[in-house]
């Protein structure tokens, strides 16, 4: 194990804190200040009891997960799942949990993972449920832009030191484009003519059209920017200590996300009542919208990965700087041993 001190500092240091997505309760509450996951504790049912932490508050993204949960497919893999919401700085935080092995799983997304063990922590992503990474930009209709590289005199909402941001201004002109603090919420994208925001395809363009705006969507892959999305992630120790607690998450989460995208509804329902700012209609056309970044690649299994995807991936972050290209490697970043072996 790295020196875990040196790591959380670094992580502070290199993380910028960020969302998606609607909510506004900071998510050290649940996060930072969780009480760790003992190893040898037990449910009164005699199940292992696991924490898995959420990178932001209940929404569409997690609705495998907790449908696993709620319909009884940890249970019946012998696991006792707490799910622990987060919200801004949660993307981040819980990185630095399973760092310090406070959690055991954690949902996160690619390029966490590669700026993760870049840093010395030993993530290792065993599920990737989004194929395709929601990550998009929204711009008001009435702009009538239509590609990203005709962003142009307007404010843009983002996370702007996130690798995401720093790839579209390594590739895009973006010119008098000012990039000022993303919010998490839709009310000045709603109100300023000359204004446009990061977002999740399945959250915010609902949101905004929910709150009568018109958005286009501009997919951030269409750059050539796809990290999978709404990963499971653990680390290294817990796969060599714990294998048989890994297979039994996995497989259950797997089946969870299967039912899910059939029937999100029963779903839906826990989560609106977990995370009111989530409507049921959002939710609803968060998990139609996700049914295509779901599709696995050919002769992939659901929720597989790819070593191409994950090398090109550690290129691209390396290429705007924020990684050296021997820092990781694909290898190093998932485990596919995990996956249920029939679909």
């Amino acid at each position: 194990m790295p020196n875990l001190v040196l790591v959380l500092c670094v992580l502070l240091m290199s993380f910028p804190l960020c969302g998606c997505g609607s909510g506004s309760t900071d998510a050290r509450t649940d996060v930072a200040t969780a009480t760790p996951t003992d190893p040898t504790a037990t449910a009164s049912t005699g199940r292992p009891s696991v924490s898995l932490a959420l990178n932001w508050y209940a929404e569409a993204e997690h609705g495998g997960y907790v449908a696993a949960r709620e319909l009884g497919f940890f249970q019946d893999a012998g696991l006792d799942v707490t799910i622990r919401p987060g919200g801004p700085g949660a993307p981040n935080l819980v990185i630095q949990e399973l760092a310090s092995e406070r959690l055991e799983f954690a949902v996160s997304n690619a390029d966490l993972v590669v700026l993760g063990r870049a840093n010395g922590v030993p993530l290792v992503a065993v599920a990737a449920p989004l194929q395709q990474s929601p990550r998009c930009i929204v711009v008001r209709k009435d702009s009538g832009i239509e590609r990203l590289d005709q962003l142009q005199d307007l404010e843009l909402a983002i996370s702007d030191s996130r690798p995401f941001a720093l790839w579209m201004k390594k590739k895009l002109p973006l010119t008098n484009v000012t990039m000022v603090p993303y919010s998490g919420q839709v009310g000045e994208f709603l109100v300023k003519p000359k204004f446009a925001q990061q977002g999740y395809v399945f959250s915010e363009p609902f949101v905004i059209r929910e709150a009568g705006g018109d958005a286009t969507v501009l997919m951030l892959s269409d750059i050539g920017f796809n990290p999978y999305g709404s990963l499971l992630v653990t680390t290294e120790d817990v796969i060599r200590s714990k294998p048989e607690l890994v297979r039994s998450m996995v497989q259950a989460s797997v089946r969870g996300w299967q039912v899910y995208l059939q029937d999100p509804e029963p779903t839906n329902r826990r989560i609106h009542a977990d995370n009111r700012e989530m409507s049921l209609a959002a939710l609803a056309y968060g998990a139609q919208t996700m049914k295509d970044l779901y599709q696995p690649e050919q002769g992939q299994p659901l929720c597989g990965m790819n070593r191409d995807r994950w090398q090109t991936l550690i290129e691209q972050i390396a290429e705007v700087g924020e990684i050296q290209i021997t820092d990781v490697t694909a290898e190093q970043c998932f485990d596919m041993s995990f996956l249920p072996t029939e679909p």
